[in-house]
C-alpha cells in the first residue's frame, strides 16, 4: 500500500526554518512527480512546490519561490521541503503529495504534519 510519511514540523518563530520530510514507501514513486501542499484552518489547500525525483520540471508557488526548496533524495525515497523565512501565514498543516506523470492531479496520501509559525 502506498504511502507517504510526512515529518518535521512544529513551532517555529517568524523568520524560523524548519525542514520538512516526506517518506515515500509501498509502490515505486519513480513516475511521478512530488510536491508539497499546505492548508490552514477555512482556507483551501495551497500548493507551494513540485519536482520530479530526477530534478526535472521543479515549480514553486510565487508565495514561496526564493524561501522555500524542495529536493529529492531516490536513495532513501525521501522528499524535503526546506522552509526558510516562515510567516505566521505559514501556519497551517503541509502534505506531501505525489502526482502520475500525464495526469493532472495531486493526492495528499498521509496524515500531514503542523507547522506553527509564531508572531
Amino acid at each position: 500500500q502506498a504511502q507517504l510519511v510526512e515529518s518535521g514540523g512544529g513551532l517555529v518563530q517568524t523568520g524560523g526554518s524548519l525542514r520538512l520530510s516526506c517518506a515515500a514507501s509501498g509502490r515505486d514513486f519513480s513516475n511521478y512527480a512530488m510536491g508539497w501542499f499546505r492548508q490552514a484552518p477555512g482556507k483551501e489547500r495551497e500548493f507551494l512546490a513540485s519536482r520530479m525525483w530526477s530534478g526535472a520540471n521543479t515549480y514553486y508557488a510565487d508565495s514561496v519561490k526564493g524561501r522555500f526548496t524542495i529536493s529529492t533524495d531516490n536513495a532513501k525515497n525521501t522528499v524535503y521541503l526546506q522552509m526558510n523565512s516562515l510567516l505566521p501565514e505559514g501556519t497551517a498543516v503541509y502534505c506531501c503529495a505525489a502526482r502520475l506523470r500525464g495526469t493532472t492531479d495531486f493526492r495528499c496520501w498521509g496524515q500531514g504534519t503542523q507547522v506553527t509559525v509564531s508572531s
